[in-house]
């Protein structure tokens, strides 16, 4: 009896030394953050101190990218694939023209594919996700007859006809909760935070002052703003679950329009300042760009107030925080004169994103060149989790390497857009290296650029450079017919 005592003691301490030794996990993402909307990418009229410093003392990742809207950058991150697989490629809101030159987005990520959050739930990990979802649509039983004749459509603003629906235990399975995630704060089909208003965009709360109107955000008394009220239930999160592996999926709405500014003060103060010579902030659309400076600044503040409760339990150490945005910048809103286009282009304006990698004592302090997408997240949660049976698809390789500076073989990236973007034509693309190809699919036009020497995109190299073109666009070719990624009906291309 002693003897089996001791045997299942030891069993019980090598059990919870394994628990101890898996680091907790907090993915924060903001809502349409530029790549250089912040200093520690060059910003100077921006105000981040709290990032920038924290940037200092994490692996900087200058060549990270996503989608170039926010419904495929989501479906890609947690599922850890590609948008032909879901079908998610756009927002369905946006599109426009026939189901022949264009294969119409679904809205929502079907029940078949898993999301991060399942295997680090039996990996042992409490999970939360607060925030924005969008990951499924206002019906998702429409979306069953697919591919679509015409694009999906959303509800009038203020309506929540809905609202009993998605609160079924069948709508449910589409919701964090029913994805893998223990709890959620704000997490719904919404694309942005306005639509609790009948006036939305023009309500003067835009869902960022309290009452934000989120069916899934309790009302509170001392609701004021709703990044700070994201911010609070993390921190609560954590509090409740610091002695146990924890993963918090942090997507803040901020600072998708509709601009909010976060107060008079703050909004006067980038209202006078001095524009920005070389990126161009603050040189037009002033009014806009003082509100969204103030959300951002926002942003900053309450990433501080996560870090600052985690050195106060000494939960720094064993804590690896990621940080960045779900796409480009919108043009409505922000600026920058280093990259062409914007929020919904294909160039890197639109997929080129701000990321960082802090984990204390563990990840050194750098800048990493080496190109990498949302799609990697997944594998790398899996990789800091040590969990090794996951079976499931995954189009991303786990990002551990880099951080411990290890070999990471060079490899190509792939984008597919079977339909508009809402300012570009459905294509594919590759990233291998410094260079870029784009072959858009309804007329098999190709766009080469060479970004090392051309960051900007400003000139189209296909002719010049044929070698360069024909082997990219081999292996672009090739990857569509390996993985039978479909085109629109009308396309000239055969594969």
């Amino acid at each position: 009896m002693k003897n089996g005592l001791v045997v299942i003691l030891s069993v019980w301490f090598l059990s919870a030394c394994a628990q101890e030794k898996k680091p907790n996990i907090i993915f924060i993402m903001a809502d349409d953050l530029g790549w250089q909307d912040v200093g520690f990418m060059g910003s100077n009229w921006f105000e981040t101190p709290n990032l920038d410093a924290l940037a200092n003392e994490s692996m900087v990742f200058t060549d990270a990218y996503m989608y170039p809207t926010c419904s495929p950058s989501r479906a890609a991150l947690l599922t850890g694939k590609q948008s032909f697989r879901t079908g998610v490629y756009t927002v369905p809101v946006l599109e426009k023209d026939d189901n022949q030159h264009h294969i119409f987005s679904r809205w929502t990520v079907g029940l078949e594919h898993t999301m991060y959050a399942q295997p680090l739930k039996e990996a042992g990990y409490k999970s939360i996700h607060l925030g924005k979802w969008h990951l499924v649509g206002p019906n998702p039983k429409e979306e069953i007859d697919y591919p679509f004749e015409k694009p999906l459509r959303q509800p009038n603003n203020g309506n929540l006809d809905w609202l009993q629906e998605h609160q079924s235990a069948e709508i449910q399975q589409y919701y964090p909760t029913g994805k893998g995630f223990d709890e959620n704060v704000g997490g719904t089909w919404w694309g942005d935070p306005a639509r609790g208003y009948k006036k939305g965009y023009k309500a003067e709360s835009g869902g960022y002052k309290a009452p934000f109107k989120n069916p899934f955000i309790e009302d509170k008394k001392d609701d004021e703003w709703l990044t700070d009220r994201l911010t609070d239930e993390t921190i609560n999160f954590i509090k409740r679950n610091k002695n146990r592996p924890f993963f918090v999926n942090l997507h803040y709405y901020a600072p998708h329009r509709p601009t909010v500014p976060r107060s008079k003060e703050q909004y006067q103060k980038f209202l006078n300042k001095t524009p920005d010579s070389v990126t161009g902030q603050g040189e037009k659309g002033l009014e806009e760009i003082a509100g969204y400076a103030t959300m951002i600044a926002s942003i900053d503040e309450n990433v501080k107030r996560i870090f600052d409760y985690l050195d106060e339990q000494g939960l720094r150490e064993n804590t690896i925080v990621i940080f960045t945005s779900d796409n480009g910048f919108n043009g409505l809103q922000s600026n920058t004169n280093s990259l062409r286009g914007n929020k919904g282009t294909v160039y890197e304006g639109g997929i080129r994103v701000p990321a960082f990698v802090n984990w204390k004592g563990k990840v050194k302090a750098g800048i990493s060149e080496t190109p990498i997408c949302g799609m990697d997240y997944f594998p790398t949660f899996l990789d800091l989790a040590n969990v090794k049976n996951y079976e499931g698809i995954l189009d991303g390789e786990s990002i551990v390497p880099l951080l411990e500076e290890k070999r990471f073989a060079e490899r190509s990236l792939f984008w597919h857009l079977a339909s508009n973007t809402y300012k570009n034509q459905p294509c594919s693309i590759i990233r291998k290296g410094h260079w870029k190809l784009i072959q858009f699919l309804n007329d098999g036009k190709v766009e080469l650029y060479n970004l090392k020497d051309d960051l900007k995109e400003t000139e189209n190299l296909v002719s010049v450079e044929k070698e360069v073109s024909e082997a990219l666009l081999l292996e672009l070719t090739s990857w569509r017919k390996e993985n039978k990624v479909p085109l629109p009906p009308a396309s000239v291309l055969k594969f």
